[in-house]
């Protein structure tokens, strides 16, 4: 078996337990899977962001800013440093749809040990690419890591095509038009899944159109903190 990304062959240590265990396969190398820094120690409680405060001064700005926060919380994962950059920029932009294995394990355990407290009857949403981002990349990564998780999946909401997002300043994204429209309202817990977290401004617009729509809580849970 050869990594995923470096493609040297992953050599797996013999002992006592893997004979009468055999360890899941992996996707990385050990050098690779160092790499992948997961998200550790404080972070603020509303959007994951590393932060000594209980609220970071993103989501105080938000706060301070806007009538109505319409997301509980977001979880993400992974920080995005040099390699998950590299990473996300070959498996989003380059079309390298297996490298959505690397992040597999790691992305169901992290969601079982932070939405258990919620009831089965929730419902992952993923955010949408549209139409034309969905002919140019081939796939949606949000669908991708949402049918990874053991909820039911709603694809109900569908998304203008516009100008991508890693294209927009910070300013630019949070003041941009709501690009989504809402295919059926839904009245249960919604937990929305996006690739990454940088401002939070798409995923409020999404969790904006589902609270008006009957959703009593949304949750965000994405894979990288940007």
């Amino acid at each position: 078996m050869h990594c995923l990304w470096c493609n040297d062959p992953i050599i797996v240590e013999i002992s006592w337990a893997n004979l009468v265990m055999p360890p899941k396969p992996k996707s990385l190398c050990k050098q690779c899977e160092a790499e992948l820094e997961m998200i550790k120690g404080k972070r603020c409680e509303h959007c994951s962001r590393h932060s000594d405060a209980p609220v970071c001064s993103d989501c105080i700005w938000w706060n301070e800013n806007t009538s109505r926060d319409t997301i509980i919380f977001n979880h993400s994962v992974f920080v995005y440093n040099t390699f998950m950059q590299d990473m996300m920029a070959k498996w989003k932009y380059r079309g390298d749809y297996h490298l959505c294995h690397v992040f597999k394990n790691q992305f169901i355990q992290s969601f079982k040990e932070t939405f258990s407290f919620l009831k089965k009857e929730a419902v992952i949403v993923p955010i949408p690419l549209s139409e034309e981002r969905i002919l140019e990349r081939g796939f949606n990564q949000a669908r991708v890591l949402a049918d990874f998780l053991p909820l039911e999946n709603k694809d109900i909401l569908r998304r203008i095509h516009g100008e991508k997002q890693s294209k927009k300043t910070r300013n630019e994204r949070i003041h941009t038009k709501n690009p989504f429209i809402l295919n059926e309202s839904i009245n249960k817990t919604t937990i929305l899944v996006d690739d990454i977290y940088t401002t939070g401004t798409t995923l409020r617009h999404a969790a904006t159109l589902l609270k008006d729509q009957g959703s009593p809580e949304v949750y965000t849970y994405t894979l990288v903190r940007g």
